[in-house]
Order: structure tokens, then C-alpha cells, then sequence
């Protein structure tokens, strides 16, 4: 299956509470939610859940990074 990568908005307070739970092995449901919307947003079909990447360093716009792996056949 193809992945994508997702760029979900989000301010620097939740960023690092997000960064947090995934160091402890656990995740942050509302931004995972976030980042599968944005998949379908784009036209294509999640084929499982969101993969926490990692925190964009912006100064001004933080950005969470997800992997998400899409069914080959759906969107452009």
C-alpha cells in the first residue's frame, strides 16, 4: 500500500503534549483523527490508522507529520 504524508496545523502547546504521549507509547487521538480527515480531504481512502512522524520547527506554524497508508486505487 502507498503512503502519504499529512501535515496537520496545530499550536505549539499541543505539538509537544502530542510529542509527549507518543514518547510514551501512547497517542493523541484528536490530532490522529485530524491527520485521516486530511486524507480524505485529498481525495484518497484511508487503508489504516495515522503513523505519528514527528513536529515540524517552525517558528510561527508547528505542523504535526502522519503517515498514512492509502488504498492504491482511490483519489488522483
Amino acid at each position: 500500500m502507498p503512503l502519504i504524508r499529512v501535515h496537520v496545523d496545530i499550536d505549539r502547546v499541543t505539538a509537544r503534549r502530542v510529542l509527549q504521549l507518543h514518547r510514551a507509547g501512547r497517542i493523541h487521538g484528536e490530532s490522529r483523527e485530524a491527520a485521516r480527515e486530511e486524507v480524505w480531504r485529498q481525495g484518497r481512502t484511508p487503508a489504516g490508522d495515522p503513523v505519528f512522524v514527528g513536529v515540524t520547527n517552525g517558528r510561527r506554524h508547528v505542523q504535526l507529520l502522519y503517515d498514512v497508508e492509502v488504498y492504491p486505487d482511490s483519489g488522483p
